[in-house]
């Protein structure tokens, strides 16, 4: 029976995959901060037949992963995947954050990716196999106002894994790396989230399940490729951000009001200590919810697309080529 460790999961993203994984059958080890909360979520997964293992710890804390991933392998055996889903942020102008805000949320949104991995490989290397992904957001390749310190935390996420990535495979390592863009989620998180802006914050349309993110998730541990990304958006994203970066700056400026909502006080939120809430999936989006449960693109897809699109040029250019041979005098040809 395989083995997933899955770091965030005590509600949104990380909750949905750890469930999507359980109701596959696979042996779950869930990590989180508020154990009253991981406790809840350890009765749902445990709803599906499978066992179960709830771990509290803090993520950014590289000592506690460690000793989380040997409590996975002592209990269950192995590791067979790894997903490092925690996260934090700060919705705020760039000079409102504060260097220990911008610190905390590094820790936990970009460190915690790094002692998971590490932790994970530890263990993975003995057997050389296993699965990582790391859960990354559209933030990471095309930044957005009001989230400098997730925006860069999450662009950090990719330079790490494609450095380690081509270690393992200068190893010949059979351990795979995955790295899976999100979308905007409706999670519980927007409510959770420290801010200062002095409104709501709204993410704006379209607005995805969680558990269209869990899906790409459990599709990059049964079959590693190096990029998931989950909503055509950020796949446009991404596209906009590598041929027109400086009118991506622009477009993502017009978001900034768009971002924010009615006036409310700054929230302290839960970027030092967890908060109360129940260990639910879904948050209060869920009227805006795109319905589609398989919208998610890949790597190999967009290798394709690019092998696609070159051959059609090729074959045009010698198209064009034997016609403008044609068109010559013959004495010129």
């Amino acid at each position: 029976m395989k083995t997933v460790v899955v770091t965030g999961a005590s509600a949104g993203i990380g909750l949905a995959t750890a469930d999507r994984f359980a109701r596959s059958g696979w042996q779950v080890a869930i990590i989180a901060r508020d154990p009253t909360r991981l406790d809840e979520a350890r009765a749902m997964l445990e709803q599906h037949g499978g066992r179960v293992l709830a771990i509290p710890a803090d993520v950014a804390d590289a000592k506690a992963v460690d000793e989380a991933a040997d409590k996975v392998v002592a209990e269950f055996g192995a590791i067979d995947a790894w997903i490092n889903n925690a996260m934090s942020t700060v919705v705020a102008r760039a000079h409102d954050i504060t260097p220990d805000e911008y610190a905390r949320v590094t820790a936990t949104t970009y460190l915690s990716q790094v002692y998971g991995t590490l932790a994970a490989l530890r263990h993975m290397r003995t057997r050389d196999q296993g699965a990582i992904i790391q859960v990354s957001s559209g933030l990471a390749i095309r930044a957005a106002p009001l989230q400098a310190a997730y925006c860069g935390a999450k662009a950090a996420v990719g330079g790490f894994t494609d450095s380690l990535r081509s270690e393992l495979i200068s190893d010949k390592s059979k351990i795979t790396l995955s790295v899976v863009y999100l979308p905007g989620v409706n999670t519980p998180q927007t409510s959770w989230a420290r801010t200062h802006t002095g409104r709501e914050q709204i993410i704006p349309d379209p607005l995805f399940d969680p558990r269209l993110c869990a899906e790409a998730i459990w599709t990059a541990a049964r079959d590693p490729q190096r990029e998931f990304w989950v909503g055509r958006l950020t796949l446009m994203m991404a596209l906009g951000q590598s041929v027109a970066p400086g009118f991506s700056d622009r477009e993502a400026a017009e978001m900034l009001d768009k971002q924010q909502g009615d006036p409310m006080p700054d929230r302290i939120g839960n970027l030092d200590e967890a908060v109360p809430g129940p260990a639910q999936i879904d948050g209060d989006g869920k009227d805006r919810v795109k319905g589609s449960r398989r919208e998610f693109f890949t790597s190999r897809q967009r290798d394709m697309l690019k092998l696609g699109v070159v051959g059609g040029l090729l074959g045009a250019g010698a198209l064009m080529g034997v016609g403008a041979s044609r068109a010559l005098p013959r004495q010129l040809r």
